[in-house]
């Protein structure tokens, strides 16, 4: 299962969710409490391990600054997280390694996520931050053989019953391991994490290959 810790602000934090086992890192860059700065972001992308990807989120954000702070702050994708058009996802795409494009629990373009360019489909609650879990019936409008991963609401008491509801390929999560926003609990993150790991497989059919080959990317 691939874990992705969300909402970091600290190098101690970050270098924390590496050590507790997640596979991804994501930085706010939307208007948030967990809000950061490209150059504050290089300054920890440069301490994270290679092969633990490192996302930059936006909402809303024009596709020519996504690239550019995904590209400033040393990170290795970017998650769409508002109501980016297909174009500008396509845009995004084909100028950064990896996307994760987000819908809202229950929205209609979920059907046509395909369309989107990205790697990646995440599927957020309705109110995106909120920490309130959404009806996880509502993964079953993610087209077949994309890469899912859940959020909204998560918390180490209830991922691995959402893991074995859903079956995604991965889970996402911020104030579910938070101690106040922007700063983790590192117990929080730790449970997080081996529970997900932990939690029964499901029947996922997704491309086998993983989302991005770093023996090939070298000069990243």
């Amino acid at each position: 299962m691939w874990v992705k810790i969300c909402g970091l602000t600290s190098e101690q934090d970050a270098l924390l969710a590496v050590a507790m086992g997640a596979d991804a890192l994501g930085f706010v860059f939307a208007p948030s409490p967990r809000q950061m700065s490209p150059a504050a972001v290089k300054a920890i992308t440069g301490r994270i391990p290679p092969e633990i990807l490192t996302f930059g989120v936006f909402r809303d954000e024009r596709p020519e600054t996504v690239v550019d702070v995904v590209n400033r702050a040393g990170l290795k994708g970017a998650q769409l997280h508002g109501d980016e058009t297909r174009e500008d996802s396509a845009y995004v795409a084909v100028r950064v390694p990896l996307v994760i494009r987000a819908f809202a629990a229950g929205d209609s373009r979920l059907a046509r996520a395909d369309e989107y360019g990205a790697e990646i489909v995440l599927l957020d609650a309705p109110s995106p931050g909120s920490g309130k879990v959404f009806d996880w019936r509502l993964a079953e409008g993610v087209p077949r053989g994309r890469r899912l991963v859940l959020a909204g609401g998560l918390e180490p008491e209830n991922v691995s019953e959402a893991i074995r509801t859903v079956h995604p390929w991965g889970v996402d999560v911020s104030t579910g391991v938070e101690s106040r926003p922007g700063v983790k609990d590192p117990r929080k993150m730790r449970a997080f994490v081996q529970a997900a790991k932990s939690a029964e497989p499901g029947p996922y059919e997704g491309a086998e290959e993983t989302p991005f080959d770093w023996e090939e990317e070298t000069n990243l």
